[in-house]
């Protein structure tokens, strides 16, 4: 049994092909860590056009996606499985995608993502739908496809078993309000930069002490609304497993 299944509603499930077939997401997959449903929401249609969208009533432009087709989905969704489902609208109205809640999504056992399109989606399908907007930034896209593949991948990192080594999203960007340090491979010089002497030491101590630091100044200098983040969270109260290394 998978750990985490997803529920894709879209227009447009062609363009989750390439996604599902490569990389990590494809391996977390086949290890049945992961699952990828998709459900057209077009199939869904009453109409005889198999069309899902109408005219907004007020005069607003443009059209939105019907609230028949939409629950039709969704309640098809919710009576063929058993799974407790966590209900996501990629919405640009919706709080922002983090990496905390990425990690917190990532313990849900279902998660169903809507995609939308259009202007938008009926009210009385989200309201029926009890969802939860999330927003990927501040910016519009054509639909919720892009956003919903953003938040697969990023919420996957965090399952167990998904990456070869299960710490790894712990040393990622984001993680205590403070961006990744630089790294660096061979060779040891390369057109006369060379890789800092100390991550060559072999003391373990130094060497997380000197990325620590480096965190922390590349947090200040690169996003130093992040930085502010970093100290309001330590000096509430919060663990500064970097006390040390912190000017």
């Amino acid at each position: 049994m998978c750990k985490l299944n997803f529920e894709v509603m879209t227009l447009f499930p062609e363009m989750f092909d390439g996604f599902k077939s490569e990389s990590i997401i494809k391996r977390a997959i086949e290890n049945q860590i992961i699952n990828i449903n998709l459900h057209n929401i077009r199939d869904y249609s009453k109409k005889k056009s198999k069309s899902v969208d109408d005219y907004i009533f007020g005069g607003s432009q443009g059209m939105l996606l019907d609230c028949e087709s939409v629950v039709g989905c969704y309640r098809d969704i919710i009576n063929n499985t058993k799974s407790k489902h966590r209900v996501i609208y990629l919405s640009p109205k919706g709080k922002q995608f983090t990496s905390d809640l990425s990690s917190e999504l990532s313990k849900e056992e279902s998660i169903i993502l809507l995609c939308g399109h259009y202007e938008g989606i009926d009210e009385r399908a989200l309201n029926i739908m009890n969802v939860e907007e999330i927003s990927i930034g501040d910016y519009i896209l054509t639909g919720g496809e892009v956003p919903a593949m953003v938040l697969i991948d990023s919420i996957s990192r965090f399952v167990r078993g998904v990456l070869h080594n299960d710490n790894s999203p712990i040393d990622d960007s984001f993680t205590n309000n403070l961006l990744e340090e630089e790294q660096y491979t061979r060779p040891r010089e390369f057109e006369g930069l060379r890789v800092p002497e100390i991550l060559l030491s072999g003391d373990h101590k130094k060497i997380k002490d000197y990325k620590n630091k480096r965190k922390i100044e590349i947090t200040k200098t690169k996003r130093p609304d992040l930085y502010q983040k970093y100290l309001k969270e330590i000096n509430t109260g919060g663990k500064d497993e970097y006390k040390n290394t912190r000017d």
